[in-house]
């Protein structure tokens, strides 16, 4: 099972998850104004949750009934859009 970026994280992009994944598997969306994990890429290793300041990424079975839809909204959107990989990439720019 893969860890899944909910909405508590919509413009909120700190990007400190990114800094301390092993893997490259977030996604920048910036339709959705978030950053994403493509469940392919990712290793279930979880150093993500305990880095996310919003408290906005969860194992795919414990992700909160409401959040649900962001399951599918990682699994169908992340491969398609830019790799992140460092902290600034992913960062939301003021203003914006």
């Amino acid at each position: 099972m893969a860890h899944i970026v909910t909405a508590p994280c919509i413009s909120r992009r700190h990007a400190d998850c990114v800094e301390v994944c092993p893997v490259d598997c977030f996604h920048l969306s910036e339709s959705r104004d978030m950053l994403l994990i493509d469940p392919l890429e990712c290793i279930d290793c979880g150093v993500c949750v305990a880095a996310c300041p919003e408290n906005g990424i969860f194992m795919e079975e414990e992700v909160p009934e409401q959040w649900q839809e962001y399951i599918a909204i990682n699994a169908s959107e992340a491969a398609s859009l830019p790799v992140v990989t460092t902290r600034e990439a992913g960062r939301r720019v003021e203003g914006s």
